[in-house]
C-alpha cells in the first residue's frame, strides 16, 4: 500500500497541487461573487433582489455535473476559442459554490436585529455603509460554521473536475492514472481519502480558530 504513494510521489504532488489550485481559486471566486449576490438578495432595490434570487435558484438547483458540462463543452463552442480546462473548472466550481455562499451570508445577515440597520439608516448611512459597518461584522460570527461547511463541500467537489477534464490533474483523477501503471485501485483510493481527511481537518481547525477569535471579540 505504501508503494502506491512512494513510487509515484511526483504524481501525488501534482494531484494535491491541482486540487489545492482548484479549491483556492474557485473558493476566492465563490466568496467574492457570493458576497455580491448575497448583498443583492437583501438589497432594498427590487431589481437587484430579483436578479440575485434568479441566479441562486437557477444555479443552485442545477446539478454540478451539468454546470461542468456547460463550461467544458458549451462555453468554448459559444466563444469559438480553446480555453484552459483548469480555468473552466475554476469557473464552474466558483459560480456554482457562490450560490451557497450567498445563501449562507443571507442567513447570517438575517440574524442581525432589524432595528440596528434601521438605526444606522436613520443617522444617514447608505445601504453599503450599513452593510459593511453594522451588519456584516456581526453576521460574520454567525456564518463561520456554515461557511466552512460550504468550503468543505467545495473541496470535495473538486473531484468532479476529473470527470470532465482528465488533463486537470487532481486527487479525483489520480486513481485512473495509477491504475494504468498497475497500482492497486483500492490502495490509491485509501490514500486519496487520507489526503482529503487531512485537508478537511485543516479547515475544521481554521473554523475553530476563527470562532475563538470572534467569540473573544464579542
Amino acid at each position: 500500500m505504501l508503494g502506491a504513494l512512494t513510487d509515484n510521489w511526483e504524481l501525488w504532488r501534482d494531484a494535491v497541487l491541482g486540487t489545492l489550485t482548484l479549491f483556492f481559486a474557485s473558493g476566492a471566486l465563490a466568496l467574492v461573487l457570493g458576497f455580491v449576490v448575497g448583498a443583492m438578495r437583501v438589497s432594498p432595490v427590487p431589481i437587484a433582489r430579483a436578479v440575485g434570487t434568479a441566479y441562486v435558484n437557477t444555479i443552485r438547483n442545477t446539478p454540478l455535473t451539468l454546470v461542468f458540462f456547460v463550461f467544458v463543452f458549451a462555453v468554448p463552442v459559444i466563444l469559438g476559442a480553446r480555453i484552459d480546462l483548469m480555468l473552466l473548472g475554476i469557473l464552474a466550481l466558483g459560480i456554482y459554490t457562490a450560490t451557497y455562499v450567498a445563501e449562507t451570508l443571507r442567513s447570517g445577515i438575517n440574524t442581525v436585529p432589524v432595528g440596528q440597520a434601521e438605526a444606522a439608516r436613520a443617522v444617514g448611512l447608505t445601504f453599503s455603509q450599513v452593510m459593511t459597518s453594522v451588519v456584516l461584522p456581526q453576521a460574520a460570527r454567525a456564518v463561520v460554521p456554515p461557511m466552512m461547511s460550504v468550503l468543505i463541500a467545495l473541496l470535495k467537489n473538486t473531484t468532479v473536475a476529473a470527470t470532465f477534464a482528465s488533463a486537470v490533474i487532481n486527487l479525483g483523477s489520480i486513481r485512473s492514472t495509477l491504475s494504468e501503471r498497475g497500482e492497486n485501485s483500492l490502495d490509491v483510493l485509501l490514500w486519496v481519502a487520507l489526503f482529503f481527511i487531512v485537508l478537511v481537518l485543516l479547515l475544521s481547525w481554521l473554523q475553530q480558530v476563527l470562532e475563538r477569535r470572534w467569540k473573544v471579540a464579542r
